[in-house]
């Protein structure tokens, strides 16, 4: 179900930037979809705790059942249906992005510095970011880097990415980089 609608991926490391990114592509026009919105709604369904570990318990289940590109291709599925351009925000796994570039999709990746990854994530004060600074990077080591097909390559997503962009800066900062980047998309 290839399109030729505007679909941009957005992956990157916890804390970077990437609702922001998602944020103000909305503002531009974009409709959103999230991998946590959907992992969440699928853990209240289950009647799970919705905190990093069962998401990520639960998003290498689904990827293990249905393929190593399930979620992202269930959301893409649903941007093609939502008829306009669309965000799909949090591609975390090789198949994912794979599937995306596959698609026509561009893929958007997002990093900043980890200190100030882990401020941002304590300032925003989500269920899911109620840690220390010790399990911040742990929890980002495990997605960093499996060799697994269904769980976490943050950096393998990463390296396929469009484009990169480095998020230490003020927000003002950020909306500028995205404004630039943009036309190289399209």
């Amino acid at each position: 179900m290839r399109t030729n609608m505007k679909i941009i991926g957005i992956t990157g490391t916890l804390g970077s930037g990437k609702g922001e990114v998602s944020a103000f592509l909305r503002a531009k026009g974009f409709v959103h979809f999230s991998v946590r919105d959907f992992m969440t709604k699928d853990l209240k369904q289950r009647g799970l705790p919705i905190v990093r570990d069962s998401m990520t318990d639960l998003a290498d289940e689904l990827r293990k059942t249905h393929g190593p590109s399930y979620i992202i291709e269930t959301l893409y599925a649903e941007a093609v249906r939502a008829g306009k351009p669309a965000i799909i925000e949090s591609v975390r796994v090789k198949g994912e992005a794979d599937f995306l570039a596959s698609h026509g999709a561009f893929l958007i990746a997002v990093d900043a510095d980890p200190k100030i990854r882990y401020e941002r994530i304590r300032a925003r004060k989500s269920d899911l970011d109620h840690v220390t600074y010790e399990t911040f990077l742990s929890d980002e080591q495990r997605e960093m880097d499996s060799v697994e097909a269904n769980r976490g390559n943050i950096r393998d997503c990463m390296r396929r990415a469009d484009v990169v962009i480095t998020n230490d800066g003020t927000l003002e900062e950020l909306h500028k980089q995205i404004e630039r980047v943009l036309p190289k998309l399209f």
